[in-house]
């Protein structure tokens, strides 16, 4: 059982008071009780065991203990995805979550040229949250965007492993163990040449997944799995 809360760091003998959604979800919708035992995690990689020492009308206390495991992968892993519509945009961030990545960030494209107003982005953040809950993960991604073209190369500035995925590529390196890869995917129509062009200038890597043309999430989610 895992529930977010809004204070990280906190250490073993610490009371948390647990109220709202995450209150009804578990001591009305899950009727935890009084003694049993949840994993409690931060949403920035840190995860400890607690056990319910009460439950109250309207707010429960947990008593924190030792640490737990936090199920996060070693690699990390930053998607930057062309812009979906929203409902496809909101499986990708869910199932993406699930695979470990550390940060979902959509971009403006030529052949994609969308945008999120904000509360399409509060959504992602807030499917983002319940993807982390039911996989058992203790970091909750970043969900940003829409980012405008220009600056991908700023996002990805500290990111030495910057791979982008093209259908002209045959496949790709096997990451470097504890680093970080940005991974890019453009739409289903493709990278415009001048965008391509300014990839492979800027030091991207050119990567591929076979001769089949995906939907621009299916091919997300191949290749996080493959590098996850």
């Amino acid at each position: 059982m895992i529930t977010l809360l809004s204070e990280p760091g906190k250490l073993a003998g610490v009371e948390l008071r647990v109220e709202g959604d995450a209150y009804r979800h578990l001591f009305r919708a899950r009727r935890l009780a009084v003694g049993e035992r949840l994993r409690v995690v931060d949403g920035r990689g840190r995860a400890r065991w607690g056990d319910v020492a009460r439950v109250e009308r309207a707010a429960a206390v947990v008593a924190l203990g030792e640490p737990a495991p936090a199920n996060e992968p070693e690699l990390r892993v930053e998607l930057l995805a062309a812009t979906l519509r929203p409902e496809r945009a909101s499986w990708l961030v869910e199932k993406a979550t699930e695979l470990g990545v550390f940060a979902v960030r959509f971009v403006h494209s030529a052949r994609a040229p969308r945008t999120f107003g904000a509360g399409t982005l509060e959504r992602l953040r807030r499917v983002a949250a319940a993807a982390v809950e039911q996989c058992h993960r203790s970091r909750l991604p970043d969900v940003t965007g829409t980012h405008a073209w220009e600056e991908v190369a700023a996002l990805t500035a500290g990111i030495a492993d910057r791979r982008l995925l093209d259908t002209a590529a045959e496949g790709s390196a096997p990451p470097k163990p504890g680093g970080a890869v940005a991974f890019l995917v453009g739409p289903e129509g493709g990278w415009s040449p001048e965008e391509r062009a300014d990839l492979l200038g800027g030091g991207w890597r050119a990567v591929g997944l076979g001769p089949r043309a995906l939907r621009s999430e299916t091919a997300a989610l191949a290749g996080l799995a493959s590098l996850l």
